[in-house]
């Protein structure tokens, strides 16, 4: 009967009770149709193959070229070929006074001597040959015959990854659901809208933000070295790249974890406000495994890693509070403050401070 008070007591309590081989068979099928969804993305992805690659480019057209010193640059083009960026020697500067620019376009041109045609160079005025000299312009190659197969299936791997990750989700969460209580099951529904939110908002921070420091980054610490930095190995950098936005995706999901532990009673405020000292270094360990091998990429993703986790400690603070509309009122006014912070130093670094321009892309 409805009103049956095991009925209430199975609603309550969670889906029934199987046995362990009906729970295997279930996760079994569970592992089939993960394994499955994740071949079909693949073979999609495959197929569009020159389209991701083009999305995982993208923020090497974003990526400062660094230029040591204060030498002035050749930009040099024969037609609408583009033939390199050449620093000048001083006594080159001195010799052909080309102005106070630092960046000077350059033109090669056929000219007429008599009866003989050579090649002669003249300044231009090329605002857009100037703006791609201070872009980094690196060319990805293979070196291998059999490289292009694979790099072929790694953009459709971590591509595929991301496509089937929804069904993929979804078919985990049917298998844990039935285990759960209703009030367990409510906060778990609340955890995967903000943690989907919260994963798009990591990925979107790293593609845009993280990911031309870390390639300038690189590009900065070859030169310093003494070496080239204008090809890179495809398979690098995909994977570079991939594992550094996953895992950024991933890493803006631990304030949905531990508020989720916190709305289930296993973890509190106190508890979260003591484990600080050990959240840096897990935060650099991420950093670490999931960028590449330099201080300043492994850094630059800690901290933003570290935010969140403060954020979630004075979330679980402000539930832990009885006055809740006073303990509302200071969060709002902390905030305020720390938008206000962010703006000015933004606004510092795109219109003024010269010197706090330098440190932040140079």
């Amino acid at each position: 009967m409805a009103g049956d008070p095991v009925d209430k007591e199975v609603e309550s309590e969670g889906g029934p009770v199987k046995s362990f081989l009906e729970h295997l068979e279930d996760f079994r099928w569970v592992l089939i149709k993960s394994a499955v969804t994740l071949v079909v993305a693949m073979m999609v992805c495959l197929g569009a193959g020159n389209y991701v690659v083009k999305i995982i480019k993208w923020p090497l057209t974003r990526v400062p070229m660094h230029y040591p010193g204060t030498n002035q640059v050749a930009v040099v083009s024969f037609g609408t070929n583009h033939l390199g960026n050449f620093e000048l020697a001083p006594e080159q500067q001195a010799a052909l006074n080309l102005g106070t620019n630092r960046f000077i376009p350059v033109e090669i041109q056929p000219v007429t001597v008599g009866t003989n045609q050579v090649l002669g160079w003249r300044v231009t005025d090329d605002p857009q040959a100037v703006a791609a000299a201070q872009r980094m312009n690196i060319d990805l190659i293979n070196l291998s015959p059999a490289a292009g197969f694979f790099v072929a299936f790694q953009v459709a791997f971590y591509a595929g990854i991301v496509l089937a990750g929804p069904f993929i989700f979804y078919y985990v969460v049917s298998f844990i659901f039935p285990a759960l209580k209703l009030k367990e099951r409510r906060y778990i529904f609340q955890a995967i809208f903000v943690g989907g939110g919260l994963f798009l908002i990591g990925v979107s921070f790293c593609y845009f933000i993280l990911m031309p420091v870390a390639l300038a980054a690189s590009q900065m610490y070859s030169n310093w070295l003494g070496f080239g930095a204008l090809q890179w190995l495809a398979e690098d950098y995909i994977s570079f790249v991939c594992r550094f936005m996953l895992g950024m995706g991933l890493g803006f999901e631990l304030p949905v974890v531990l508020l989720t532990l916190v709305k289930l009673d296993i973890l509190s405020y106190r508890t979260l406000r003591s484990m600080w000292r050990y959240m840096i270094v897990i935060n650099l360990i991420l950093g670490a495994v999931l960028t590449s091998p330099e201080v300043l990429t492994q850094i630059t993703m800690a901290i933003p890693l570290y935010l969140l986790y403060e954020a979630t400690v004075w979330v679980a603070w402000y539930w832990d509070q009885p006055d809740r509309a006073r303990a509302r009122r200071g969060l709002i006014l902390g905030i305020c403050i720390l938008l206000a912070v962010a703006a000015l130093i933004w606004a510092a670094v795109i219109y003024g401070w010269p010197w706090l321009r330098g440190i932040v892309f140079h």
